[in-house]
C-alpha cells in the first residue's frame, strides 16, 4: 500500500467546480455502464445540446428525443434524464436542499429516479457532497480491494464487505477511495509483468 497516491480529499471535482448537483446526477447517468471514453465523448456532445454548457432540467425537457440519441444516449438514459428533469423541476427531488440532509435521506431521494439506485446516491454522496462516511460496500471495486487487502480467494459479498468497513468508521469512504487505489495498483503491476 506504500506505493498508493496520496488522499486527495472530497469532494472531487476536479474539471467539475461548477457543476451542479443537477449536472452531476445526470453525469452519473450519461456514465453508467460505459467506459470512461465513451462517457466523455457523450456527455460531450450532450452538453453541446446546451448552449454552451450543460443542459437545464428545462432545456433537456424542451429537447427532442432524436437530438438526445444522436448524442449517443440509449432510450432508458433518456427516459432516466427527463425523469431526473421533471422531478427536479416539480420540487420532488429537491436538489439545493440536498448537502443539508443525512446520508439515507440523500439516498432515498435520489433512488427515487429512475435509474439511479443506491451505488449512484453513495457516489454522489461521496464525491459531490463530500461524504466522509459513506461505504459502498455493493461496489465490485471496493470488494476487490478488499480481497486484495485481506488475502481472499473471492470477493466478499456486499454484506460481508460492509461488515468489514465498520473498523474504518467515521472515515469509509476513505477505505474505499483506497481500496479502488489498491486495484488500480495491482492492474499496473499485472501489466508491467
Amino acid at each position: 500500500m506504500d506505493a498508493l497516491p496520496s488522499f486527495p480529499g472530497f469532494p472531487d471535482r476536479v474539471g467539475r467546480r461548477d457543476a451542479s448537483h443537477w449536472e452531476s446526477l445526470a453525469r452519473a447517468i450519461i456514465h453508467q455502464q460505459l467506459s470512461m471514453a465513451a462517457a466523455a465523448t457523450i456527455h460531450a456532445r450532450v452538453a453541446s445540446l446546451g448552449d454552451g454548457r450543460f443542459p437545464s432540467a428545462e432545456r433537456l425537457l424542451a429537447l427532442p428525443d432524436e437530438a438526445l440519441r444522436g448524442a449517443g444516449l440509449s432510450r432508458a438514459k433518456v427516459e432516466a434524464l427527463r425523469d431526473l428533469a421533471r422531478k427536479d423541476l416539480d420540487g420532488s427531488l429537491r436538489l439545493r436542499g440536498l448537502s443539508r440532509l443525512a446520508n439515507e435521506a440523500v439516498v432515498e431521494r435520489i433512488v427515487q429516479v429512475r435509474g439511479l439506485g443506491e451505488w449512484s446516491a453513495q457516489m454522489f454522496l461521496l464525491f459531490r457532497l463530500g461524504r466522509l462516511d459513506i461505504a459502498p460496500a455493493g461496489d465490485l471495486g471496493v470488494q476487490e480491494g478488499l480481497r486484495i487487502l485481506d488475502g481472499l480467494p473471492t470477493r466478499p459479498t456486499s454484506r460481508a464487505a460492509l461488515s468489514r468497513m465498520e473498523c474504518w468508521r467515521p472515515l469509509r469512504s476513505v477505505g474505499a477511495w483506497t481500496m479502488w487505489r489498491l486495484v488500480e495498483a495491482r492492474r499496473a503491476t499485472a501489466k508491467k509483468t
